[in-house]
């Protein structure tokens, strides 16, 4: 399950067009977000942590970070 799904589903609770009312974007764009093939901007981005913190939801800015991603590696100087 993609991030921004998982946001959807566990923290708002609703459904895409309800959710793409949130990001200022379609249900067909929130939907593309979730299988992968795109990814919501920051404006979107800010919106939906916006929307969050208005509601008192539990929010943290970490939720939009694939933790399981390896950190990147350091540069030799």
């Amino acid at each position: 399950m993609q991030t921004i799904e998982r946001i959807r589903r566990d923290i708002f609770g609703l459904k895409q067009s309800e959710f793409a009312e949130i990001a200022g974007t379609s249900q067909g764009t929130v939907s593309r977000w979730e299988s992968g093939e795109s990814c919501p901007g920051l404006d979107q981005l800010q919106q939906i942590r916006t929307a969050a913190v208005e509601r008192g939801l539990p929010w943290d800015d970490a939720l939009f970070f694939d933790a399981s991603l390896p950190a990147p590696k350091s540069e030799a100087a």
